[in-house]
């Protein structure tokens, strides 16, 4: 491999970008407890190895060339990410984890797993999030095939062990032109049967699962529960979908919930797992902390 012997370095491209950012030498020197001599010494140095005027004075004050402008803006990035890196570094010092696997079944509200990230960003910028949105046995394969730190799923796989966070309400809608609402009797399995139901496809490609499906030959499957928002929206056919989810569009009269003699509505657990609860470190547990903190303040609207 060949490698390149540097000639510059990040030092003195910081300086450069003080000297810039304060207005001349004497104010960089002031701001970085250095002497003006030094700071003047590694500009020099720094022309001299890039063959490149990079600052010219003008009276008082040191302005950047048109190259030396290209140069610092390309070296601003550099000075980033080496103080990414030493963060990063860190962070690794103290046994945080550089990055977490997390898997999240769909049923979870994207307004609380948003709010979790954030702070979770806030606390542990240095770590890395690798998130996952599953359906049904999506998140039971996760966790037995070892792809996840944390889970939140709908029911907790044989040899693990989960803690409930939330109950989610699947309520039966459809829009208010659909057929089944001009029925005048309470809606039957059988009803049902005869129309159009939009189910979403497990994630899961071991052992996939059904759940919420009656069975019928008339079926639209999709991937996405904002999919089959807009999909009953349009009359398309009707579907169990979480309430939070469907709130607005039923406040609004967009949809209607489907009057049936039972199972109009359904809970569905989500439960916190974590992959391997031997060895959790701190950046998955305060993730794990903030999932559970956030789902404490779920209203379903």
């Amino acid at each position: 491999m060949n490698t390149l012997t540097l000639r510059t370095t990040l030092e003195q491209w910081r300086i450069l970008q003080a000297i810039v950012d304060h207005g001349g030498y004497a104010q960089a020197a002031q701001a970085l407890h250095r002497s003006q001599s030094s700071l003047s010494y590694m500009v020099a140095k720094l022309q001299e190895q890039v063959g490149v005027e990079i600052l010219a004075i003008e009276g008082r004050k040191a302005r950047l060339t048109e190259k030396g402008k290209v140069l610092l803006e390309e070296a601003i990035g550099l000075l980033n990410e080496a103080r990414q890196l030493e963060l990063l570094a860190q962070s690794l010092g103290k046994g945080r984890e550089p990055e977490i696997r997390l898997v999240v079944d769909m049923a979870f509200p994207t307004p609380l797993l948003l709010r979790a990230l954030t702070r979770f960003m806030e606390a542990a910028e240095q770590t890395r999030v690798q998130l996952s949105e599953v359906v049904l046995s999506g998140a039971d394969e996760a966790l037995v095939k070892g792809r996840a730190d944390i889970v939140v799923g709908t029911r907790v796989p044989t040899g693990f062990l989960g803690d409930l966070i939330l109950d989610i309400e699947f309520v039966a809608v459809a829009a208010p032109h659909h057929p089944l609402h001009g029925l005048s009797w309470s809606l039957t399995t059988e009803d049902l049967k005869k129309h159009m139901q939009v189910v979403i496809r497990d994630s899961g490609t071991v052992s996939p699962r059904d759940d919420g499906w009656l069975g019928a030959p008339r079926r639209w499957t999709v991937t996405g529960m904002e999919t089959s928002l807009q999909m009953v929206c349009t009359g398309l056919g009707y579907a169990w979908l979480p309430r939070h989810l469907v709130a607005t569009e039923l406040a609004a009269g967009h949809l209607l919930e489907l009057p049936l003699d039972k199972g109009g509505t359904r809970r569905v657990p989500l439960y916190l797992m974590f992959g391997n609860p031997s060895d959790v470190g701190p950046a998955a547990r305060h993730m794990a902390n903030l999932l559970t903190e956030v789902a404490a303040d779920f209203e379903p609207g």
